[in-house]
């Protein structure tokens, strides 16, 4: 085939009068291929269409295309290789081609099947994208990496995030029912990733977590889960999640206590807000009030997040969740089933009526964690005083009160461990052990006495200086005959 400048030469030479043997003299041309583009009329450019070859894999690609349809419905890592389809068509099919044909022909399948064109999405005011990130933070001076919830407003770009220690169905609820309480109402559609704690889709059917389900009854609001490894039907959201990672925590964070760290987190949206929005020139913050016109009222009661579960205690009294993270309950709970208030940041351990006897911090993480309250040993020690010196409770009583205890007789001992479990029931175990140390200062620990101490410190304050009150001058001047004085 000539190129368009040699062929133009030719028509050139014709055009001088050359006769078509002097083309093909002059042009090395054969004198075929001149007198062809002589006598052609038409050179608009065609489409370059790709002529496809026979091949011995033609008799079998229905069958591929059968075996690939089968993989739709399966999990990926499960569908057939190009490797897997060349032996399996040998072995049930006879196929006679090579290797390469087969690979070929799969690779041109799976850019049909993954080539997707980007679509830019309309969204109305009101709808939110939920996803969760990750990243590092410091808490209590440890450095640990943790979940962030991330909810995004496509309309407006406005986006709210709170910091968990996991992606469960109580970290889920927790995290949006703190952000439907900072912006005073609830999004109608909420558009989830098929991953998240909350439930996910398998082929059309939905299957949603126990408490989740409650959780959408009880704000009413609408849910979707995106198609399986299609993260493009909620990218407003992915990308909030990677500029909150490099904007609200870098650098890392540090916070004692998760739960203010996220009310702190949840006005610093106000940054965000106040910048244009990226493609409609409009400050953030006036398109998110687009947003909130559009959300559902918030409902008169506040939903409890919390998932009840009864947990077997191990010989210790204590109940293991999530397979490693061990939680104390009460020694004469061992091999018994214990009620369990499960949070997104803390686990209630629950009498048979509900009352709650002591609350840990929830852990995290694929280590093994062992947290105890050794304040719910206190009955077994009133029995057995003798284990005393050995106890963990002993470890979490003040200094100047351990050394106390440690110096008294048994009965003595029992007596101080009865007052102790009183306090406790009534004031806490940190304010009963600073009422008792107090007491102990003088000499002897009596119920009285720090009883009085427990109440002043779980009320008003120990060092609380006392309230000048009302002045009396007027009652003096009133009652008072003159020239008498007040006694």
């Amino acid at each position: 085939m000539l190129t368009m400048s040699q062929i133009n030469h030719i028509k050139d030479l014709s055009n001088c009068g050359y006769r078509i043997s002097e083309i093909s003299e002059k042009t090395g041309a054969d004198p075929k291929t001149i007198r062809k583009y002589l006598s052609q009329d038409d050179f608009s450019p065609e489409p370059p269409i790709v002529q496809e070859k026979p091949s011995k894999l033609d008799p079998f690609k229905p069958i591929i295309h059968e075996w690939l349809e089968e993989d739709k419905k399966h999990w990926r890592k499960q569908h057939h290789t190009a490797q897997r389809v060349y032996e399996r068509l040998i072995e049930e099919h006879g196929y006679t081609g090579s290797y390469s044909i087969v690979q070929r022909y799969m690779k041109k399948c799976r850019s049909i099947q993954t080539e997707k064109a980007n679509l830019e999405l309309i969204w109305d005011p009101g709808p939110a994208q939920v996803d969760f990130g990750e990243a590092d933070f410091y808490e209590a001076g440890k450095l640990c990496r943790k979940k962030y919830l991330t909810v995004s407003f496509p309309f407006s770009n406005d986006g709210y995030s709170q910091v968990f220690g996991g992606e469960t169905a109580e970290c889920v609820c927790q995290g949006l029912q703190d952000i439907f309480e900072f912006i005073g109402g609830v999004p109608p559609l909420l558009i989830f990733d098929n991953a998240t704690g909350v439930g996910r889709r398998i082929g059309d059917a939905i299957h949603e977590s126990e408490l989740f389900s409650r959780f959408r009854a009880h704000y009413h609001f609408r849910v979707r889960f995106c198609n399986p490894y299609s993260g493009w039907e909620k990218g407003n959201v992915e990308r909030k999640v990677d500029y909150n990672r490099s904007n609200l925590f870098v650098p890392v964070p540090h916070f004692t206590e998760i739960e203010k760290y996220n009310q702190k987190l949840l006005s610093r949206h106000e940054k965000k807000a106040a910048e244009l929005h990226y493609k409609k020139q409009v400050p953030i913050g006036e398109l998110f009030e687009e947003d909130r016109k559009a959300l559902l009222m918030l409902p008169p009661k506040r939903f409890n997040v919390c998932r009840y579960e009864w947990q077997k205690a191990d010989g210790y009294g204590k109940v293991c969740m999530d397979g490693k993270h061990f939680y104390s309950t009460m020694p004469e709970n061992a091999h018994q089933k214990v009620l369990v208030g499960i949070h997104a940041h803390t686990i209630d351990i629950l009498t048979e009526e509900g009352q709650v006897i002591t609350t840990h911090r929830r852990a995290f993480g694929e280590g093994r964690t062992d947290i105890s309250d050794y304040s719910t040993t206190l009955a077994v020690l009133m029995k057995n005083s003798g284990a005393w010196g050995n106890s963990g409770l002993r470890r979490e009583t003040p200094d100047a009160l351990r050394a106390y205890m440690d110096a008294q007789p048994k009965e003595k001992l029992k007596d101080c461990l009865r007052i102790m479990n009183e306090l406790t029931n009534q004031y806490g175990f940190r304010a009963a052990t600073s009422a008792m140390e107090m007491t102990c200062a003088r000499g002897n620990i009596n119920i009285c006495d720090a009883s009085v101490l427990a109440a002043r410190i779980t009320g008003y304050g120990i060092y609380t200086p006392p309230e000048t009150g009302p002045s009396l001058a007027v009652y003096d001047e009133a009652f008072l005959k003159e020239g008498g004085t007040a006694s």
